[in-house]
């Protein structure tokens, strides 16, 4: 059977039109057939947004990994059900008396999942503590993260790579994404190998093992090992292993650090920076009710949290998202999978067919997260017609110039024609988003690839056959 009539025979009796002569068109065909990609690994759905039918589709119906892609899913229900100028809280509150500028106590920190506690923002915060007063804190600093239940999975649960920064957990005080980036340089004199961390928290220690020899470099990752030990009392990252001179200054993103020691050293580190002084350490509690906080600090608006959030992939951020969501008709602590449920419920009031949709967090790191290209496109069609659709768009990375997909396209008619989110995980390549054609008309268009070679070329050659063929129409 050719793939043409595969193809329709695929979708026959769906009550779809196929369009280029009820075919695959060439290009795609030419890809599949190039890089061996069978078509029964592939899902594409392609619509005008002012269209009733398709202008392309091929198995629909059959449930594939989304990888990243599933943000858009996150991220418009969170937009239509929070709003867009839903803003995160951040209370501070003083555990003993105040006076002349002094707080004889502790100072708790209760956070209410802000996934865009940064560490500009966290400085901003500690200013505004400083302007009403807060000089000095004879104590502690208390984190309150009790409106999070646990995250469901450890963060070396998906692959074995807790410090890799794709990886880091939910909390209801997260502060910066727990990120560092660790600096490398070959230090003068031969003197060993200088390690830098931003931010430079001043509660981290770095035991610096690393050896400096000769030899050619094959980057940071073929030469450093790197480990934890998460003493509360002295939390400590060890780098070992010989660093090539060759290499000169090299960088590594990582994370490190528990919720609580990273927020404590951020506060102590953005604290000092104002002139605060804090003379305890850091310990977990919870805020009884009926309390008034010294200090409220909100958050920018969910319409510019998520264009950080789907430009970069950010994944702890739309993992975040599904907290906020369960906090709609729930009580902390809040559950990842009761926002998966509100999610659901919204589709299916839109009018989204959500048959095979599984949801296991919001940012698709999972093996078991699913969604056919029927529920996406048609999610990418109601989100079209939705009046937050502006905000949406311009969370999406725009093609050829910014974001995940700022390579692609960047010299032809394409650039800046396609607002776009893709997802990649291993056999699993995926793309979702809009295109505005050489016509002027704009398509929805869901791409979904699960199969071993996607990630070796054949994903991407799909992905741009299919996304330069729509642009043409």
């Amino acid at each position: 059977m050719t793939l043409a009539r595969w193809t329709l025979y695929l979708t026959a009796g769906l009550g779809f039109t196929l369009g280029a002569g009820a075919a695959l068109p060439p290009p795609l065909e030419r890809v599949l057939h190039e890089q061996h990609l069978p078509p029964a690994a592939v899902s594409v759905l392609v619509q005008a947004v002012d269209a009733r039918a398709p202008l392309l589709a091929l198995n629909l119906d059959e449930p594939r990994n989304p990888a990243s892609t599933i943000k858009l899913v996150t991220t418009y229900a969170a937009l239509e059900q929070l709003g867009p100028q839903h803003r995160w809280r951040t209370e501070a509150y003083l555990l003993g008396p105040l006076q002349d500028g002094v707080l004889t106590g502790d100072l708790l920190l209760k956070g209410r999942g802000d996934p865009y506690l940064i560490a500009e923002e966290m400085w901003k915060f500690a200013g505004e503590l400083r302007a009403k007063g807060l000089r000095k804190i004879t104590g502690g600093l208390v984190i309150d993260d009790s409106a999070f239940a646990p995250a469901p999975r450890a963060a070396g649960d998906f692959d074995n790579q807790p410090l890799r920064l794709y990886n880091v957990q939910p909390n209801a005080m997260m502060v910066n994404f727990k990120a560092f980036t660790f600096h490398f340089q070959p230090a003068a004199n031969d003197a060993g190998v200088s390690i830098t961390a931003d931010p430079p928290l001043p509660n981290l220690l770095i035991d610096n093992q690393l050896q400096l020899v000769d030899g050619r470099c094959g980057g940071v990752l073929a030469h450093v090992e790197m480990s934890v030990a998460e003493d509360p009392n002295e939390p400590r990252v060890r780098f070992s292993g010989q660093y090539p001179r060759s290499c000169g200054n090299e960088s590594l993103p990582r994370t490190a650090l528990s919720p609580d020691a990273y927020a404590y050293g951020l506060f102590r580190l953005v604290w000092e920076q104002w002139g605060g002084e804090l003379a305890g350490g850091v310990s977990r509690g919870v805020m009884p009710a009926g309390h008034a906080p010294f200090h409220v600090w909100y958050s920018p608006p969910l319409a510019e949290v998520i264009r950080p959030l789907n430009k970069w992939s950010n994944n702890v951020m739309a993992d975040a998202l599904l907290y906020a969501l369960a906090d709609l008709h729930g009580a902390p602590p809040l559950q990842a999978a009761a926002g998966a449920r509100e999610i659901e419920q919204f589709l299916r009031t839109q009018g989204v067919d959500t048959k095979g949709l599984v949801l296991e967090n919001g940012s698709g790191l999972s093996r078991v997260t699913r969604i056919t290209a029927r529920t996406m496109g048609e999610m990418l069609q109601v989100a079209w017609r939705s009046p937050y659709m502006p905000e949406y768009l311009a969370s999406l990375s725009l093609v050829g110039q910014d974001g995940t997909t700022r390579k692609r396209f960047r010299r032809g008619p394409e650039n800046g024609r396609m607002h776009l989110k893709t997802g990649h995980l291993g056999d699993v390549a995926a793309v979702a988003g809009y295109v505005l054609a050489a016509s002027g008309r704009t398509y929805a268009v869901t791409l979904l690839m699960n199969h071993p070679t996607v990630n070796q070329g054949s994903g991407s050659a799909l992905i741009n056959a299919l996304l330069a063929w729509t642009y043409r129409q």
